[in-house]
């Protein structure tokens, strides 16, 4: 299964993680929705300054 390092302790923990299990630091995570929401706003003001 794939790992992610933990930015606070260094310690490898699974990917899917949300919570570190050492050091209880919590990885930041998007939801799908707010994801395509801020694509959207990025090429909505890309479009803005073009035209």
């Amino acid at each position: 299964m794939k790992k992610k390092e933990c930015p606070s302790c260094a310690m490898e923990v699974e990917a899917d993680s949300k919570v570190c299990p050492v050091c209880g630091y919590e990885f930041p995570g998007f939801g799908k929705g707010i994801q395509w929401v801020a694509i959207l706003l990025v090429l909505l003001m890309l479009l803005f300054f073009i035209l």
